[in-house]
């Protein structure tokens, strides 16, 4: 058991340093001797767990989707807010995930990826589907204003929000912030904006990394 922890902690590292590689120095110039040295482990015994570079990069990918995933599988109750409260706080901890995390900001794609098998596409849907799902329930609820298309909106909040996260001087939760001020009046019926907190609620979570991980 021990030996299987450790096993799991080291891979764990190698795709956390995987990831800080890449997005610091893209992933055609990211050595593997480099990133062995960032996650204190030999060259060895990267090889043991990844064929290539190839492989970390869909470990990253990976990661990158189970922590998206716990940005949106996201409690039941949002309060008086609705759905539509759900929206608002995932895209806090998005962004706030994007300006923290190297899996995250790689796995979304940014452009130095490599692209056979699509993983940073895959994740600008998973969250637009998700985004576009939760927009449809608010609508259920009387929440949203009426004839506003989901589709059009999630697409919005997904580039808005990524286009943030990728900045270099990221702007912080204050210029997201602002942009719920902005928005909320025009997506909410009458009556529902006095609901919802622009700022995200204290219930917002973060993206962390795997159990067990060593870095």
């Amino acid at each position: 058991m021990a030996q299987q922890d450790r096993a799991q902690r080291t891979r764990t590292a190698l795709v956390e340093a995987a990831a800080e590689m890449f997005d610091r120095h893209g992933f055609a110039l990211a050595s593997l001797s480099a990133i062995s040295a960032h996650a204190g482990v030999s060259k060895g015994a990267l090889h043991f767990h990844f064929a290539n570079k190839d492989a970390l990069a869909r470990a990253v990918g990976a990661a990158a989707a189970q922590r998206l995933a716990r940005i949106t599988d996201r409690r039941e109750d949002p309060g008086r807010g609705g759905a539509l409260q759900l929206v608002i706080d995932a895209t806090h901890d998005l962004a706030r995930g994007l300006g923290e995390d190297a899996v995250l900001r790689v796995g979304f794609g940014v452009d130095r990826m490599p692209g056979p098998d699509g993983a940073a596409d895959d994740s600008r849907q998973q969250v637009k589907a998700w985004v576009e799902q939760t927009l449809r329930r608010a609508a259920d609820e009387g929440t949203t204003a009426r004839g506003l298309p989901p589709e059009v909106v999630a697409a919005t909040l997904v580039a808005t929000v990524l286009g943030l996260g990728t900045l270099a001087a990221r702007p912080g939760p204050a210029a997201l912030t602002v942009l719920w001020d902005l928005l909320l009046p025009r997506l909410t019926a009458d009556g529902a904006v006095g609901d919802l907190v622009a700022a995200g609620t204290a219930g917002t979570c973060r993206p962390d990394t795997e159990p067990g991980a060593a870095r």
